[in-house]
């Protein structure tokens, strides 16, 4: 567990109550302990939805450092166009409603590591943000 909490930097918080942290180190915490069961599939439910941006930003740099290191595949749900766009090789975008299903497959074929900055102005990167804005907007006005 130590070695995901130090790939997460949380080792300075390791005698920190629960109640003594952050959204964000609770959000890191919970992430070192998915990954000590030492996942192939690591499934992250809008991790970081109740977090204020720059913390955000800071656990996505985490994402993708893990990721880097560990190599294993993560599964993301997520509504923010920046954070799929960022994060995936791939994203899924779903229908609407109760019946959902699949509704159109993005690949994302950025380099790895990703720096934020640069795949900002990426054309890929303004590529795919454009394309999964269409299909929101078209999604909802059908």
């Amino acid at each position: 567990m130590f070695h995901n909490l130090e790939l997460l930097k949380m080792t300075h918080a390791l005698d920190k109550r629960p109640a003594e942290m952050s959204g964000g180190m609770k959000q890191r915490v919970g992430i070192a302990r998915a990954l000590s069961m030492e996942p192939k599939v690591l499934l992250l439910d809008e991790p970081f939805g109740a977090l204020d941006a720059l913390t955000r930003a800071h656990l996505q740099d985490s994402v993708i450092e893990i990721h880097s290191v560990l190599k294993n595949t993560v599964l993301m749900i997520t509504h923010d166009v920046d954070e799929a766009t960022l994060l995936s090789d791939r994203i899924v975008m779903m229908t609407n409603g109760p019946r959902a299903c699949v509704g159109q497959v993005l690949d994302v074929p950025l380099e790895r590591p990703r720096d934020r900055l640069a795949v900002a102005e990426h054309p890929t990167s303004v590529h795919a943000r454009a394309a999964v804005i269409e299909f929101l907007y078209a999604r909802r006005a059908a």
